[in-house]
């Protein structure tokens, strides 16, 4: 009711008026995210050890490396669930990876924040490798189990809050999903790819999107903050015996 006694008009929402509270998420990406591009060195620093340790001139060499053997696993060495993500069985392999890490890492360390994007990295991988031991003897090797994590991820961001995002240019999502068939094709074509680990990493990674808190979308509160932090501590943890494991086994491992 207005003073005069007149019923008002109901105001009518406009798509400006809900813009001001949607977040233009391509805007905010940075180009140089920061902890992506170290992993990508990573992951490229240590393609350069496995060639020059031969690793990939045979399986029982890439076993040796490092990689998800299910016997081995079953046999006591838990550490292979997350060394084998960080070795790549080929140029055409790590390269395909590493430009899908590069999109998919712009956009999760943006949309959750650092110490999230390494939880979800570490334990998207693990789920991939857990799948995968579960169904294939191996050995099998690369980030892909990881990446599709991230995706798994994305996915859910967009879905769960696409009143909140406003999304430009879809054709990143094409070129994902042309990823995505890439690195599942060559998963049935190349040895040590196992498209199982693609297939958990992807259940994993959007699992744990249902449990991330979007920075991008609202700042966390102290206690989800105390919460990520509780959990980066669990993956440190996870990644120091995976290091230590790894580097006890390549260094006992007869010349």
């Amino acid at each position: 009711m207005s003073l005069s006694g007149a019923p008002e008009r109901p105001l009518r929402i406009t798509p400006d008026m809900l813009l001001g509270r949607r977040v233009d998420l391509e805007r905010r990406l940075r180009p140089v995210p920061p902890l992506t591009l170290a992993l990508i060195a990573l992951l490229g620093l240590i393609f350069i050890a496995e060639i020059a340790a031969g690793a990939l001139a045979s399986p029982a060499a890439i076993v040796g490396a490092g990689a998800l053997e299910a016997s081995a696993v079953a046999a006591g060495q838990y550490w292979r669930l997350l060394s084998a993500t960080f070795l790549h069985g080929g140029v055409d392999h790590l390269v395909g990876n590493l430009i899908a890490l590069y999109v998919l890492g712009l956009l999760c360390e943006q949309a959750f924040g650092r110490q999230q994007f390494v939880v979800l990295w570490v334990l998207s991988g693990l789920a991939g490798s857990l799948l995968s031991v579960l169904t294939s003897p191996g050995p099998s090797v690369g980030a892909s189990g990881a990446i599709f994590g991230l995706q798994g991820a994305a996915v859910v961001l967009v879905r769960r809050h696409r009143e909140r995002l406003v999304l430009r240019d879809r054709r990143i999502g094409g070129v994902l999903a042309a990823w995505a068939v890439y690195a599942i094709v060559t998963g049935f074509l190349t040895p040590y790819i196992d498209n199982a680990a693609h297939i958990g990493g992807c259940l994993g990674g959007a699992l744990l999107a249902t449990r991330l808190h979007p920075v991008v979308v609202d700042p966390m509160s102290a206690e989800q903050a105390a919460r990520v932090r509780r959990a980066v501590w669990v993956v440190v943890a996870l990644l120091t015996y995976t290091a230590f494991g790894w580097l006890g086994a390549t260094v006992a491992r007869p010349r």
